[in-house]
């Protein structure tokens, strides 16, 4: 196809047209007449990186007795597992490092030792903390929990937002 041609069938100016061929003018949303004239993605004529699998493939591992399933594949920043905690009368022993924790329970019941506090923690229960508090989880001994824990860097957080459903939630 002709410049011209190309002019013609996407309004774009000859000028810009040849500054775009040769790199010397940037690209803008001028390209998109140019995608559908070469019946071609954006994406191909800019040189867009491929997105690759969107999906998360889980492969659980065995870590300590425990299953787990990460829920993220990304390093580093906040990352999400699914554990699943057997039930054992297991003898706690209490670590620390840096970092945030998150933990909340879909099914069964925990054990969670957070410095001084020994708390069971049973479904729809969560818990956040400093990781460079000595702690441990683990089961309870009656049956096994299923967890959802979100760990993050020192100084992140998981926030969980909730709006209440009613009158007071109508009149805001």
């Amino acid at each position: 196809m002709t410049l011209t041609a190309l002019s013609e069938a996407t309004g774009i100016c000859k000028s810009t047209l040849s500054g775009l061929e040769t790199g010397q003018c940037l690209a803008s949303l001028k390209l998109l007449p140019l995608a559908q004239a070469y019946r071609v993605p954006l994406d191909d004529l800019v040189g867009a990186p491929e997105v690759g699998d969107p999906l998360i493939r889980l492969k659980a591992t065995n870590v300590n007795g425990r299953t787990v399933l990460p829920l993220t594949r990304s390093p580093g920043g906040v990352q999400a597992w699914k554990i699943i905690v057997p039930a054992s009368n297991s003898e706690p022993a209490p670590k620390s490092h840096e970092g945030y924790e998150w933990l909340f329970v879909l099914s069964g019941r925990m054990r969670l030792i957070l410095g001084d506090h020994d708390l069971v923690l049973g479904a729809g229960e969560a818990a956040e903390f400093d990781t460079r508090v000595p702690h441990w989880f683990g089961g309870t001994g009656d049956r096994s929990a299923e967890i959802l824990s979100m760990f993050g860097p020192q100084g992140e957080r998981a926030h969980a937002r909730a709006r209440t459903v009613g009158k007071k939630a109508a009149a805001e």
